[in-house]
């Protein structure tokens, strides 16, 4: 929303200003509620920076009135020096436009970006009905499914950053393990004989049935377990149709090799033209980030070898007519954002959901593992938290809220003293906040540097 606001070639003065106020007035809520003063890092001549600008300058307002200040208890006076502050770095999208359009490989990333998934709900449509309807019967009817994917999910908070194959894995050993507990309640019940009982009477029973008394005082975990598993297994089932369906992990493996300068296996006209490969938008997706990460732009000629295949393939044109302005129009047009020179590596036929004996059949779905690599967003924090020279981040403005005093010295004004000496006629007024020497210049120095590694 605020990226099409933003970059509208439209946009007036008036427009832009009340953006920016509405992003900066949810900064501000956000840190008044976390009741901490932030340091501020933007990169220059960005929206970001002038994100950066005004949220200072109204954090300082706030600051300066101590008996007003939403800050209680870190007001100026209080917290100046304080080494538990956060670090704000402000970035503008347009530092990163490949990564947003990269077909993903882990499981919340997937689940995000192929099923109905908002507000933690995941929405599913699953048929219903015989396979092989007759001819002249009803449309299967679709039956709507909600599952929830909140954090009190063990199982989701513990595989979602997961690549989608160990997830797939993950999914078939704890229905193994369910089975198997469940198949151990079974086989002492049968032992005892207690088949038919309900578990009030087995609760009473004496102390030799003390192990089966145990599995079943269980039994409400083991049916949560179950709950996830079956919601799991309905919801992967549903991304690994996607996958199949769109060959998203092709287009997985071919972006990273795109973003990371390695050699392609196979040309990009070819997976375009591809009629069984994904859809006009993973087409679209693919295209793009090619065009975002290429140091080299593509001649006319190939470039329209590339509008035809893709419009052949139903691709709506729109979006590179933009991306093509806008990587003319930045200067990442001729230093394209780096994504490192590492990429996935097929694991082979090794894990056993590729086999048909698993709950999920992965025939013809590559065995991806991720190597781990820092996205740009990523590179920029930490050369900020770790304060290390780069050029990606040696530009970046510094905002401390916190520091209202500029700081001034003799050994300046005594300078600019005796330059206007010589210049007759003309005049010259320092000014500052205080005046500092050494020693009290050294403290805030090291206090404004330690405060960067929180």
């Amino acid at each position: 929303k605020f990226y099409i606001s933003i970059n509208r070639p439209d946009i007036t003065d008036t427009e832009m200003e009340t953006v920016m106020d509405t992003i900066v007035d949810s900064l501000f809520c956000f840190f008044v509620t976390l009741g901490a003063v932030p340091i501020i890092r933007c990169s220059r001549g960005t929206a970001a920076e002038m994100v950066a600008v005004k949220l200072d300058k109204k954090l300082r307002e706030n600051l300066r009135d101590a008996r007003n200040s939403l800050f209680t208890g870190d007001t100026l006076g209080a917290g100046q020096f304080s080494f538990q502050r956060p670090l704000l770095v402000l970035v503008d999208r347009n530092i990163d436009l490949a990564t947003p359009l990269h077909h993903t490989w882990t499981y919340q990333a997937l689940v995000h970006d192929v099923l109905d998934f908002h507000l933690n709900r995941v929405n599913l449509e699953e048929s219903s009905g015989v396979e092989n309807s007759p001819a002249g019967a009803r449309p299967k009817r679709k039956n709507k499914k909600s599952y929830d994917l909140t954090p009190v999910d063990r199982f989701w908070q513990k595989h979602k950053g997961s690549p989608f194959p160990e997830v797939a894995e993950s999914v078939q050993q704890e229905l193994e393990s369910y089975r198997a507990q469940e198949d151990e309640v079974k086989r002492l019940k049968s032992i005892m004989g207690l088949e038919g009982e309900d578990e009030g009477a087995i609760s009473m029973l004496s102390d030799n049935t003390a192990k089966l008394t145990s599995a079943v005082s269980s039994l409400p975990e083991l049916l949560e377990k179950k709950r996830l598993i079956d919601l799991h297994t309905n919801v992967a089932t549903a991304v690994l149709e996607h996958i199949k369906t769109r060959k998203l992990d092709v287009y997985f493996e071919y972006e990273e090799k795109i973003m990371s300068k390695t050699t392609l296996d196979k040309s990009l006209l070819d997976i375009i033209s591809d009629p069984d490969a994904g859809t006009p938008e993973d087409k679209m997706r693919l295209f793009l980030i090619y065009y975002i990460s290429t140091q080299q732009v593509p001649s006319e000629a190939d470039l329209e070898q590339y509008k035809k295949a893709l419009t052949d393939a139903g691709c709506n044109l729109n979006p590179l007519q933009y991306i093509k302005q806008w990587k003319a129009f930045t200067k990442m047009a001729s230093a394209p954002a780096n994504y490192g020179n590492t990429t996935t590596k097929p694991m082979g036929l090794l894990s056993r959901v590729m086999n048909t004996g698993s709950q999920f059949v992965m025939e013809g779905v590559k065995n991806l593992v991720l190597k781990q690599q820092n996205l740009p967003v990523t590179r920029i924090l930490d050369n900020l938290m770790e304060m290390k020279s780069n050029p990606e981040t040696d530009d970046y403005r510094y905002f401390d809220p916190k520091m209202l005093r500029g700081g001034g010295n003799y050994i300046e004004y005594q300078n600019l003293v005796d330059y206007i000496k010589g210049k007759q006629g003309k005049h010259i007024l320092y000014g500052c906040s205080e005046l500092f020497n050494a020693t009290q210049f050294i403290k805030q120095v090291k206090y404004t540097f330690l405060v960067c590694f929180c």
